[in-house]
């Protein structure tokens, strides 16, 4: 009965995964494919917010941020 000869508890033969490429995870940069984040979504919702408030209008924080998804994503709902 043949087994495969492990070294360090891994596979012998199996190559090792790469830590990481290297580079920052803050270098990331938003293309049009991805979605926006978090925080990019409550700049722009606070955007909204002024901008309603300054013309009188009525709304609710939730619909400022609903918009503010839909406009980042590019959304014409």
């Amino acid at each position: 009965m043949a087994t495969k000869k492990t070294t360090k508890g891994t596979a012998v033969g199996r190559p090792k995964k790469a830590a990481g490429s290297g580079k920052p995870s803050a270098e990331k940069k938003v293309t049009a494919k991805s979605a926006p984040t978090e925080d990019q979504i409550r700049k722009k919702a606070e955007e909204i917010y002024h901008e309603r408030i300054a013309k009188g209008e009525y709304g609710t924080p939730e619909d400022d941020w609903h918009k503010a998804e839909q406009l980042l994503k590019g959304s014409t709902k």
